[in-house]
């Protein structure tokens, strides 16, 4: 979390303001190492880790792998003397790095499955998510002073110079070595999911279990709904800072920017700290759908608001909904997922957050803004129509989860 308040923040600035790429271009930056992470969780380590049930030894290399390599890419991109290729060799490089990354993603979200029975599942999430809004916030703050070097230096000094790429990759070294003392993981280190030790599901062989038909109609109808939530509350994670240091539009300093984005942050953290509660009185549906919508007024608020703190309110909401979307999200996907499959089937859940922050930015925000500003609409008023595009996104899938409780719980 403390990366991606560094990179997620600020490294699309850098490409669109400093090497002068489109605003389809900058996406670019976290769609093709999504996809790549995507490809990888489902096909290569989410196997891996059924086949071993092996949890911790995967996030940890995971964690080393791809601090190695966010420092190569910095120095690779040096090289070219074009900023524009510069740009893109980032944008490669960091797709290299989530192949090796996705071994962490798929790892941890099976861990906790097999840790914690279900019943504290949305809670320990949500102080996980608590605590990652703390490694926000650092990475936010650590950023805005590092971009333009404390204002000493010019706006993308920071990246140019490889500082915010140092930073990110010690605190990924530093991060692995919690790691050492948590368990390896796996099926049979608890029975709160009713697995025999061993791995063994009462009333079902192990064969049947590993190899049959393991797809809910509810779970694939399940991940539709995530994708539109996801997709349309995350469409314009890239592009948001972008729209907020527009000169024409509120002109934020880099300084002002990390405030109003860790605002999300502050809401991550205070709502992970009492999303257990919540999570104790209501169920995971209804707490699905109540924070999908408050993400929908945030995305509304992005796209009418005049003035400053209705930004700064939006982003709180945006964080608001966040830790609750995920956190109940998981949960349910938890329930709707066989032991056994727990790497494959996460990949396929994780496949809907992971992609919904560079696809969906591709797809939908960079063409809209593209096209209406060639078209020759203001930047700002291109930006905006992007936000309501995503307030429709989301509401479909609210749609669509209200379908999906109706459901029954038949494989196909």
């Amino acid at each position: 979390m403390f990366r991606r308040g560094l990179f997620y923040s600020y490294l699309s600035i850098y490409l669109r303001f400093f090497l002068g790429l489109t605003v389809t271009e900058t996406t670019l930056f976290a769609t093709l190492p999504m996809i790549l992470n995507v490809v990888f969780q489902t096909f290569v380590w989410g196997g891996i880790s059924d086949r071993h049930q092996k949890r911790r030894t995967l996030i940890i290399l995971g964690e080393l792998s791809a601090a190695l390599i966010t420092v190569l890419v910095w120095y690779i991109h040096t090289i070219p003397a074009s900023k524009h290729v510069a740009g893109y060799v980032i944008i490669l490089g960091l797709s290299v790095t989530e192949i090796f990354w996705s071994m962490s993603n798929v790892a941890w979200s099976a861990l906790l499955s097999d840790l914690y029975p279900e019943r504290e599942r949305t809670g320990i999430h949500g102080r996980l998510s608590s605590v990652g809004a703390l490694g926000r916030l650092a990475g936010v703050w650590i950023g805005g002073a590092a971009y333009d070097g404390l204002t000493r230096y010019y706006e993308g000094w920071g990246f140019d110079k490889g500082l915010l790429f140092f930073v990110a990759s010690g605190v990924m070294v530093i991060s692995a070595i919690p790691m050492l003392w948590v368990p390896e993981g796996g099926v049979g280190t608890s029975t709160a999911d009713g697995e025999m030790p061993g791995g063994e599901v009462p009333g079902r062989g192990f064969w049947q279990a590993l190899m049959g038909s393991d797809y809910s109609r509810k779970f694939l109808m399940f991940l539709l709904a995530m994708v539109l939530i996801n997709f349309g509350r995350n469409c314009v994670s890239v592009t948001t800072t972008q729209y907020l240091v527009l000169d024409e539009g509120f002109d934020v300093s880099s300084a002002l920017l990390s405030h109003i984005v860790n605002m999300r942050s502050i809401a991550v953290f205070i709502g992970g700290l009492v999303i257990g509660r919540f999570s104790k009185r209501f169920s995971d549906e209804v707490l699905l759908i109540s924070s999908s919508v408050i993400a929908t007024v945030s995305l509304l608020g992005f796209a009418i608001a005049q003035a400053l703190p209705v930004i700064f309110i939006s982003n709180f909401l945006t964080g608001a909904s966040e830790v609750v979307i995920l956190a109940s999200s998981y949960t349910y996907a938890s329930r709707l997922i066989p032991a056994l499959r727990r790497g494959k089937q996460f990949a396929l859940f994780n496949a809907t957050i992971f992609l919904s922050w560079g696809v969906a930015g591709t797809l939908i925000t960079g063409p809209i803004v593209d096209l209406l500003i060639r078209s020759g609409a203001t930047q700002v008023f291109s930006y905006r129509m992007s936000f309501l595009a995503a307030a429709v996104l989301v509401v479909a899938g609210i749609i669509t989860l209200a379908f999906v409780n109706r459901m029954d719980d038949r494989r196909v």
